[in-house]
């Protein structure tokens, strides 16, 4: 299937209207998970300790809104440009995160996100992906990226699992569920061209069943991260950077989509990148000034105000905006 303009009319707006449903999910599930008790990275029981508030209720109906639009999405437009779309889910995420603290967008992060933004859209103007296929190769084709994948989501695992600083294992468990949720967009894709078959074709293969075990891990990571986190924004970055980039390199890799490799498109290509790594350092940067201040003794006389969610055995918050807990 080739990309034509009638597939970018449907693909482009169902993939930013997922990404304003998935910036939303993630405010309302992050100020949920600082409700509870915080456990163990993979600790199943977060589940039961969330199921009944509201607030990550409409979480999970705007995640499963979200997810209806990216399939809807990834059946009409290659994974080269529906993935990237998705980092505009940072501004969508900032915005409802500001409203539900009942606070002002902090303009530095907000200019943090619209770098990461404007280095997504000149990524798509320079590279001008192309190719729309729905199947993957087969065979050893899939091993040297398969591997990749894998071992950089174990090593992840393993950081954030083996330690009990903050500064390593929120790192560790935004980059396995930016792995985990780019492998489950390309996979879904596979997934999306398989209905358009017939409705029964998906169950014939593989895909669809890893899609079921990749998706809800990587889930269950995004709310143990979100739930360790004091500022939203950063760890969302961390997340939707690696989730588009895993999701350019299944379409380059696995099915054989395309964008301009010429040494001047190149160039730019990564100058795009660069952007969006700026964008990333700048809301990281902005989290752990802001929890600099915040860990201030107030002045004599003076209370420190409760901060939304803060839990009194809380550990200082990380270079990632992101407290990180003992086990």
């Amino acid at each position: 299937m080739t990309v034509t303009g009638m597939s970018l009319v449907v693909a482009v707006p169902a993939a930013v209207a997922g990404a304003a449903c998935m910036g939303l999910a993630s405010a309302a599930q992050a100020r949920a998970t600082k409700e509870v008790e915080t456990g163990k990275p993979l600790d199943l029981t977060l589940f039961k300790r969330l199921v009944g508030r509201p607030l990550w209720l409409i979480g999970i109906a705007a995640t499963i809104l979200g997810l209806v639009l990216q399939l809807v999405a990834l059946a009409f437009g290659p994974l080269l440009l529906v993935q990237p779309l998705l980092v505009t889910s940072l501004m969508f995420a900032g915005l409802a995160s500001a409203r539900l603290e009942r606070r002002r967008p902090d303009r530095t992060m907000s200019v943090g996100g619209l770098l990461c933004v404007a280095g997504l859209a000149a990524f798509l103007v320079v590279a001008r992906p192309s190719g729309n296929s729905e199947t993957l190769v087969s065979g050893g084709a899939l091993l040297p990226l398969g591997i990749a994948l894998a071992a950089v989501t174990l090593v992840s695992l393993v950081v954030a699992a083996s330690t009990n600083s903050g500064s390593w294992r929120v790192p560790g468990l935004a980059v396995a569920t930016g792995v985990l949720y780019g492998l489950t967009a390309g996979l879904m894709k596979v997934v999306a061209g398989q209905f358009r078959a017939g409705i029964d074709e998906p169950f014939r293969h593989w895909t669809l069943y890893l899609v079921c075990v990749v998706g809800p891990l990587g889930f269950l990571l995004s709310q143990n991260t979100f739930q360790q986190g004091r500022f939203l924004t950063p760890a969302l970055a961390v997340i939707t950077a690696l989730d588009p980039l895993v999701g350019v390199a299944i379409g380059l890799s696995w099915m054989g989509e395309s964008a301009d490799g010429r040494p001047l498109a190149l160039f730019g290509e990564a100058l795009a990148g660069l952007v969006i790594v700026v964008g990333i350092a700048l809301l990281s940067t902005r989290a752990s000034h802001l929890s600099a201040e915040s860990e201030m003794p107030p002045a004599e006389g003076e209370t420190a105000p409760d901060e939304p969610g803060e839990r009194p055995d809380s550990d200082p918050d990380d270079g990632y905006g992101l407290a990180g807990t003992a086990c």
